[in-house]
């Protein structure tokens, strides 16, 4: 599969550790945006703040996007918020399920954990060098490929009803993500700010996040900010760990 607009096909490996640090390697040495790397299994995937990412030969979309944009670092958040409401509707797309995303990058199905987004980001004083967004889709697992002490919060598209394979899934959310990764027009910032908002559950709830330094915030999600930070009353929290009260 060649996707029009995207330099080269992806990069599939029938197992990897990870595929973000496959990605990352071949940043370092100049590889050009939209270098995308496959995975058929990772047996050393990574979750947010530090997790694992359990999943099962074959039956997971499990790839990582390079990105080079002209943005400044503090808006690099965006690519995230825009990666998380394409899979969303890519999922959608591959059978009408009701998958949102969760504040700032889970996505989730009946009310369980179905996928995420990792992002990494290289920053040169004031410049990006270049963003990689590992991406995680349960596609056709089923209870018993999860480890016991996830199994009850996560599950698949094909637990859901919905029979899809990765590389058609992976198509469909490139030529979303394609149409919609405009960082040169002006307004980039509030078109991914809507799209987001509009498949994040979070928003309107009240919940208690946990900043990376340890800081405890708890209160209703209101907004975002100008970067995609999520606003709980009077605090702003850029990245942490939320979990919804209600």
């Amino acid at each position: 599969m060649q996707q029009a607009g995207i330099a080269a096909p992806p990069l599939y490996l029938e197992e990897t550790g990870s595929t973000s640090s496959e990605a990352r390697l071949l940043a370092d040495r100049g590889a050009p945006e939209w270098t995308i790397v496959a995975a058929g299994h990772q047996n050393a995937g990574r979750g947010r703040l530090g997790r694992s990412w359990a999943s099962a030969p074959g039956k997971a979309l499990q790839f990582s996007l390079l990105l080079r944009p002209a943005l400044p670092p503090e808006e690099a958040p965006l690519a995230s918020l825009l990666v998380a409401a394409e899979m969303v509707r890519a999922c959608r797309g591959a059978g009408g399920i009701a998958v949102s995303s969760e504040w700032p990058n889970d996505l989730l199905a009946g009310g369980r954990k179905v996928g995420g987004i990792l992002p990494e980001a290289k920053v040169s004083g004031s410049h990006l060098d270049y963003l990689i967004l590992g991406v995680g889709v349960n596609v056709s697992m089923g209870e018993s490929d999860f480890p016991d002490e996830i199994r009850a919060s996560a599950t698949s598209l094909t637990m859901e009803g919905v029979s899809a394979e990765p590389a058609a899934l992976l198509e469909q959310f490139l030529s979303g993500f394609r149409d919609a990764w405009r960082p040169r027009e002006p307004d980039f910032r509030g078109e991914v700010l809507r799209g987001y908002r509009a498949v994040c559950v979070t928003l309107g709830r009240r919940v208690r996040a946990t900043t990376t330094d340890g800081a405890v915030v708890e209160g209703e999600a209101t907004d975002l900010d100008e970067h995609g930070g999520l606003r709980i009353g009077d605090a702003t929290i850029g990245f942490g760990e939320v979990v919804h009260l209600d």
